[in-house]
């Protein structure tokens, strides 16, 4: 009786006015929810006799949509993550809008675009992927995943930030030219593709070295905090549903606070980057009115769940609770839950469902398989499976487990060196001073050089820069409660 209707926003880039015209259509239709998708789109469900009437209003506003189809993938981006959770890069929020400009035309494979410092949005879940170089300005890394395949392959090029669009349209051709050759064809050959791309008008340079992609460390991407003197908002939710009338609201506070977007993110999130101090109080004042729920635990926000999969939702609310009953320990981990055959999520432990019983449309005795990525890194496309045909009672259980082999094994890659002794998270904190920040009720400390990494809050962290509704780990005492101490008073090393 529903259909869904799916509109991309390239690079998970909104207008807010675009966005508040496209809402004030589906109210006339009377939606009074949408939600946002794995890949940064706009998800809209609507009966079948509203289809014709919201997608004639989608016309008159010039929207592009499909509908029930994926045959335009969006092209995603980190974009999102730049200036709040990514720094001291070359790749500004500049760059990204003349590469996405570029791209004049609607790919029909993936294409992320991503920088390779950051985790928060997934690198290899496109079939043309383009990484940031880390050494070189303006070049990029390009991975491909050959359509409907786990087959990667790494060009042995960078590409020059300005031919990114072309070379991703001679690519996409050359693909749809020879299904056979490069689509669900486990014996595609990289080196064959790009054999066909006519690559003279391209400017290239020979990779020094192969892409480093970056272990998993997922930011808290939720609530109001502080960075760079401004604020930047996170909304979750975790039945994935936004109203129609909050998201109105917000539309019109950034066009009154001077906010020219938005930004939705691969964990079907929204992001609001730029409020000023001053503006601060109204986007409290809104998220009062609509009673948002703010600051959920960060072993609910590393779920990766299907879109419009209220099956998996369900699955992971149940998975959720447990691990909070056992109190078992989630940082560094990205859970996905898959109960489609072609459906792909982000995932350094993957939930998949199978039947036991699967002839001639019939399904029968659910049951889920454990899968871990290669070195639990979601960015991988190998793994291992650590546990076949658990029934459901027995899941949360065998997921546990499988988080301590996680947990194990980054003991030892870290015993045997196979990890960095120090993250750039850590070199920046030896920077800080040798302040320490005390609570005037209990005395406890706040180490900048330390963070509090329980609380997802990474090494190097200011205190000036810790959320407004930071508050004391052991009396929770409010943030404005500390005092600035320098830290050979307490005779602390």
């Amino acid at each position: 009786m529903y259909q869904t209707i799916i509109i991309n926003f390239p690079g998970g880039i909104i207008s807010p006015g675009n966005l508040y015209n496209i809402l004030v259509a589906a109210t006339k239709v009377r939606i009074q929810y949408v939600r946002f998708g794995l890949r940064q789109q706009l998800l809209i469900d609507t009966t079948n006799y509203n289809v014709d009437i919201f997608t004639g209003e989608l016309g008159k506003l010039g929207v592009d949509y499909e509908i029930d189809s994926n045959n335009f993938p969006n092209i995603i981006s980190s974009y999102p993550a730049e200036e709040i959770f990514i720094r001291k890069t070359w790749l500004t929020e500049g760059v990204y809008k003349d590469i996405l400009d570029d791209i004049d035309f609607k790919p029909s494979v993936k294409v992320n675009i991503c920088d390779s410092d950051q985790s928060f949005t997934p690198m290899l879940t496109g079939n043309i992927n383009w990484i940031a170089s880390s050494q070189s300005e303006h070049y990029w890394h390009l991975i491909i995943r050959f359509p409907k395949t786990n087959v990667t392959y790494e060009w042995n090029q960078l590409c020059y930030t300005n031919h990114i669009a072309k070379v991703t349209k001679g690519l996409e051709t050359i693909i749809k030219n020879n299904p056979t050759r490069f689509i669900d064809n486990t014996l595609a050959n990289g080196e064959e593709l790009f054999a066909l791309l006519d690559q003279g008008n391209f400017i290239f340079k020979a990779a020094e070295n192969t892409v480093s992609l970056s272990s998993f460390n997922l930011p808290y991407y939720e609530g109001l905090n502080r960075y760079n003197n401004k604020y930047w908002l996170g909304i979750y939710r975790r039945d994935e549903l936004f109203s129609i009338a909050f998201l109105k609201k917000i539309c019109q506070l950034c066009l009154d606070t001077k906010l020219g977007q938005l930004c939705c993110t691969s964990w079907k999130t929204i992001i609001i980057k730029g409020i000023d101090e001053k503006d601060k109080k109204l986007w409290n004042a809104l998220l009062e009115e609509y009673e948002i729920n703010m600051r959920h635990a960060a072993n609910e926000l590393n779920f990766q769940v299907e879109d419009n999969c209220n099956e998996g939702l369900a699955l992971k609310s149940f998975l959720v609770k447990h691990l909070s009953i056992d109190d078992t320990r989630t940082f560094g981990i990205c859970f996905g839950i898959k109960t489609r055959k072609k459906s792909e999520v982000f995932s350094s432990i993957l939930i998949q469902k199978r039947h036991l019983i699967n002839f001639l449309g019939v399904k029968l005795f659910p049951v889920y398989d454990i899968l871990c990525a290669k070195d639990f890194n979601p960015n991988e496309r190998t793994g291992e499976i650590f546990s076949r045909s658990n029934p459901s009672f027995l899941l949360p259980e065998q997921l546990r487990r499988a988080i301590f082999k996680f947990y194990k094994y980054r003991l030892n890659a870290i015993k045997t060196g196979k990890q960095k002794q120090r993250s750039q998270a850590e070199e920046t904190a030896i920077k800080v001073g040798t302040f320490l920040y005390q609570c005037n009720n209990c005395l406890t400390v706040y180490n900048e050089r330390i963070g509090e990494i329980e609380n997802n809050i990474s090494t190097g962290t200011a205190f000036k820069d810790l959320p407004d509704d930071y508050c004391c780990t052991l009396c929770e005492g409010k943030k404005s409660n500390f005092t600035k101490i320098d830290q050979s008073v307490l005779q602390l090393l």
